[in-house]
């Protein structure tokens, strides 16, 4: 009897390894263009919770089931108002207002409300000692419907929904970024090793209410 693991030709493996480095080829770019993509951070809009050359895992299939939500930090294609580039450009920032989100700066102690409730913000830039003031400027919105209310983690460096909210003399269209060019959420920091970590929402946006309709 004719033992067919030991018969198999040894040339085989070698016939075989194209097809085998094609097909990881292609499940990694699968992976890549529909589940999960790497991004670097190129500026500081977002330190302390990401500095300049993190990189970072993004889920890009996680908003096709649900929309995005309040304190997730999202990678989208910036508006052509944001990066001046025709090219397209992807941002990373925090989300901060969803739709129909009332968000207003600010309370007596400096904290931005939505919806009511005041968001103690305890990612917020922090150097020599000194915190980030949560907004640049007084503002009052509500997110329309189908956009998002972003901001950076400094917010001094970000050109962010306020930012542009600011420069477009008030346009809140044009201030808000739409659902659908979100690319996906970003939820580690992988590198460099000594900083990675998971991103997960900060406890605080579990206490904010749901917008009246």
């Amino acid at each position: 009897m004719i033992d067919e693991q030991t018969d198999k030709p040894r040339s085989s493996f070698w016939r075989e390894l194209p097809i085998l480095i094609g097909v990881a080829i292609l499940v990694a770019w699968l992976v890549r263009a529909f589940v999960l993509q790497t991004f670097y951070i190129p500026s500081p809009s977002m330190e302390h919770t990401l500095n300049i050359w993190d990189r970072v895992l993004v889920n890009k299939l996680v908003y096709d089931f649900r929309e995005p939500e309040r304190g997730e930090i999202v990678v989208f294609k910036a508006p052509i108002e944001w990066s001046h580039n025709p090219e397209g450009e992807d941002f990373i920032k925090r989300v901060i207002g969803v739709p129909g989100d009332h968000v207003v700066c600010c309370d007596p102690e400096g904290r931005i409300v939505i919806n009511g409730q005041p968001l103690d913000e305890p990612y917020l830039f922090t150097e020599n000692g000194q915190r980030d003031q949560p907004a640049k400027e007084a503002f009052d919105i509500t997110v329309p419907p189908g956009r998002l209310w972003v901001m950076g983690d400094h917010r001094s460096a970000s050109g962010d929904s306020l930012e542009h909210w600011r420069s477009s003399e008030q346009d809140i269209n044009e201030a808000t970024i739409p659902v659908d060019d979100v690319v996906g959420r970003a939820f580690t920091i992988f590198w460099p090793v000594g900083r990675a970590t998971v991103l997960s929402v900060p406890e605080q946006f579990d206490r904010i209410p749901e917008p009246q309709r």
